[in-house]
C-alpha cells in the first residue's frame, strides 16, 4: 500500500508534470472507482490543474485555483502510472485489465489509475472541497507538519489503550502511516509493536517521536525526484524489517520474525524490539493446536 512517503513523492512528481496543463478527458473504466457523482467526473474536463496536495494517503489534484478537486486514495493495490503518450482511442472496459481510470491532458500525456487483485478499494472523488471526502475529514495531523512536535505527539498517545502498532496506523490519530512504515518506525525505536501506547514513559515517547520523524523524512528523501514508476521498488529496497521475514536484521543480525493476522502481517526483530522474546503468532498457534 502506498503510504505517506510514496504519496508525497507522487505529489512532487505531479506538481512537476501536471500543474499548468488542461485536463481534456477523464475516462472511468471501472465505474466502481467513482465514489461521488455530484459534481460529475466530467466536470473536471476542460479545467486547468493549478495544484496538487497530499492529505495523509490521499492525493488531491486541484483545478482552477481550488474550484474543483479530483481526489484519489490508492488503497492497498492501486497505483498511478504516468504516460508520456496515452494510447489512441478509449480504453476497453471489463476484462482482466487493472485499469480503473484514465486522465488525459491537452499535450497527449496523462496518467492511468490501476488496481491489481480482486479487492477493489481504489477510490476517486470529484468534490468542491477536499473536506467533503469522508476519509480526509476524519484525518489526524500530518506527522511531518511543522507544528507536529513531541508535545502534540504525546498528547495524541495519552490515554490510548491500544497497542502502539495499531495507534500509529490509525488515520484519525496520525495521518499517512500504514503497515510498512509503522514496522519501520518501531524497529528504529527498538520498541515492541504490542506495547500499549498508554504505557509509554516520557523518554520512550520522545524516542518514538524521533524514530517516526527520522523514518518518514528519510523515506521521503529517498523517493524525492523519482519517476512514479520507480517508487514501488524504492520503497521495498529501503525497508529494513517490513516484508523481510526470515532475513537477518540489518542492525543486530537476528532473524526477522512475523506475526500474521487475518488480512495483514507485521515484521519485527526480537533482539532489537522484544528483549529476544518472539511474539505470539496467533495464526501459527491455531495451526499447532
Amino acid at each position: 500500500m502506498p503510504e505517506l512517503p510514496e504519496v508525497e513523492a507522487l505529489r512532487d512528481f505531479l506538481v512537476e508534470n501536471l500543474v499548468g496543463h488542461e485536463v481534456v478527458r477523464i475516462l472511468p473504466v471501472a465505474i466502481s472507482v467513482l465514489k461521488t457523482y455530484d459534481p460529475p467526473v466530467i466536470a473536471f474536463e476542460g479545467r486547468q490543474v493549478t495544484g496538487v496536495r497530499r492529505h495523509g494517503k490521499f492525493l488531491d489534484i486541484e483545478a482552477d485555483d481550488g474550484e474543483l478537486h479530483l481526489v484519489t486514495h490508492l488503497a492497498r493495490a492501486g497505483w498511478l502510472h504516468w504516460r508520456d503518450r496515452l494510447p489512441d482511442g478509449p480504453p476497453r472496459p471489463g476484462g482482466k485489465s487493472p485499469l480503473a481510470l484514465r486522465v488525459a491532458l491537452e499535450t497527449g500525456e496523462g496518467f492511468d489509475l490501476t488496481e491489481a487483485g480482486t479487492q477493489k478499494r481504489l477510490a476517486v472523488y470529484v468534490v468542491r472541497n477536499p473536506s467533503d471526502v469522508p476519509g480526509i475529514a476524519r484525518l489526524g495531523p500530518d506527522p511531518l507538519a511543522g507544528d507536529f512536535d513531541v508535545t502534540r505527539f504525546a498528547g495524541l498517545l495519552a490515554g490510548e489503550r491500544r497497542q502502539i502498532k495499531g495507534a500509529l496506523r490509525d488515520q484519525s490519530l496520525i495521518a499517512g502511516i500504514g503497515n510498512a512504515y509503522s514496522d519501520e518506525i518501531l524497529h528504529t525505536a527498538r520498541m515492541s509493536p504490542f506495547k500499549l501506547a498508554s504505557s509509554l514513559k516520557p523518554e520512550e515517547t520522545r524516542h518514538l517521536y524521533g524514530a517516526l520523524r527520522t523514518t518518514l523524512t528519510e523515506a521521503v528523501e529517498r523517493a524525492r525526484g523519482l519517476a512514479a514508476g520507480r517508487l514501488k521498488a524504492e520503497k521495498k529496497s529501503g525497508l529494513r524489517v517490513h516484508g523481510r521475514t526470515g532475513e537477518p536484521c540489518p542492525v543486530c543480525g537476528d532473524t526477522i520474525r512475523e506475526v500474521s493476522f487475518s488480512d495483514s502481517s507485521l515484521q519485527y526483530c526480537p533482539t532489537c524490539q522484544t528483549g529476544g522474546k518472539p511474539l505470539d503468532d496467533r495464526r501459527m498457534s491455531r495451526l499447532l493446536k
